[in-house]
């Protein structure tokens, strides 16, 4: 028996538990105020006009819808970026940001035969997953101090510049997984002058954009600062969380190369990979990325949806912010929670506090302190203070 996944294990637990006050903080999924799922009212509209237009259900290219393939390439980059006009920009329909990434990684193997990546120390749990597959080595980077519960800057401009060169160096776009703490954009630059110095190639992870501050140009500054240096840069996208579809598996997998010649022979070995992996993406869900991207009023929709999920969020954790203020008379100062962004908070409990978070309290969450904040409401806030804080007190 393969042991049970370390994220999607934490759901199945939780639904076995029956007590009434548990929690699951788990799968960083987008939940209402009163814990439910939410599936956008763009993305109902956008649905039902599909139906009305009765579109077959025929295979799509190898590469995907072309017209998701634009639209997502021009919200990532700038629909005026030389870099679209150009042509140079090799882009792919995947199965959301897992195989969009996984995509990348056998095309790092295949082509990049001595290739190493780096990843931050932590990352998302399938990182490592995805690159082992692929048979793909990589080494860590550091990230997360935890004597301040944030950013180790000076560790990773060190450990980027450690590194052989050539290698790619795997970046999260933004609100960072699973810490919730991003570099300022000063701390950007620096790090791309040290990409650049070294001839590394930036790999983003774009899982969030337009979810973490509620902004689509804000949550993409950091890869278009990377492309207006002209480097070569790769990008997955996922629309599982700032679409909600989740299920429907939509992502893209970017390749910004040095001309137009470049960008057409990846796309074509980026097809030849896709193929015998899964033929072919689905349709339904980049239809309605596309539908909702090329209307002026639905994009107009979605954009103050987005706005109104981050902002529970961010309500979220002030909320979290000051019960765990108000609550732990201990002097622990707790603002690292309202310098994190987006949906993840990274707690600093280690696995013990995190077993007691779940034993004695029934809030589901990763061993590692992540907590998703979707999964929280108002109303429950200051029954998880109450839990992190005995945890953090209580246990060794």
């Amino acid at each position: 028996m393969a042991p049970p996944d370390p994220i999607l294990g934490v759901s199945e637990a939780f639904k076995a538990d029956n007590h009434e006050l548990k929690l699951n903080l788990g799968v960083g999924a987008y939940r209402t105020e009163e814990l439910q799922p939410y599936v956008l009212d763009v993305v109902k509209k956008a649905d039902k006009l599909l139906l009305e237009k009765g579109e077959n259900r025929e295979y799509l290219p190898i590469e995907g819808l072309a017209a998701f393939n634009k639209v997502t390439a021009d919200l990532l980059f700038g629909a005026d970026n030389p870099v679209i006009k150009q042509q140079r920009v090799a882009t792919v329909q995947g199965l959301s940001g897992t195989g969009s990434l996984r995509l990348a990684a056998a095309l790092i193997e295949r082509y990049f035969p001595r290739g190493e990546v780096l990843i931050s120390s932590p990352t998302w749990g399938n990182h490592k997953n995805i690159f082992n597959d692929a048979k793909v080595p990589w080494s860590e980077y550091r990230y997360y101090d935890p004597k301040t519960v944030g950013l180790d800057f000076e560790g990773m401009i060190a450990d980027i510049k450690a590194a052989p060169e050539g290698s790619f160096i795997l970046l999260h776009g933004c609100a960072h997984n699973p810490t919730g703490i991003d570099p300022t954009p000063e701390q950007w630059e620096i790090i791309a002058d040290v990409i650049q110095e070294k001839n590394h190639i930036p790999f983003f992870d774009i899982a969030y954009q337009g979810f973490a501050s509620g902004s689509l140009d804000a949550d993409a500054a950091s890869v278009r600062m990377f492309v207006a240096r002209g480097m070569e840069v790769i990008a997955a996208q996922s629309y599982s969380k700032n679409l909600g579809l989740y299920a429907e598996r939509i992502g893209a997998i970017n390749v910004v190369c040095s001309s137009p010649d470049a960008a057409a022979r990846v796309k074509s070995q980026l097809k030849r990979i896709a193929r015998p992996m899964y033929s072919n993406p689905p349709v339904h869900g980049a239809r309605i990325v596309a539908n909702i991207v090329g209307d002026a009023a639905l994009f107009k929709e979605w954009n103050a949806e987005m706005e109104m999920m981050a902002g529970r969020i961010k309500n979220v954790r002030h909320k979290l912010f000051d019960s765990l203020s108000s609550k732990d008379k201990s002097g622990k100062d707790w603002s690292f929670v309202l310098k994190q962004i987006g949906m993840f908070s990274f707690t600093g409990l280690n696995k013990a506090q995190c077993d007691n978070m779940t034993n004695k309290w029934h809030v589901y969450m990763t061993k590692d302190g992540r907590i998703s904040l979707a999964g929280l409401s108002l109303a429950k806030c200051e029954y998880l203070a109450d839990a992190i804080i005995d945890s953090y007190h209580n246990v060794s």
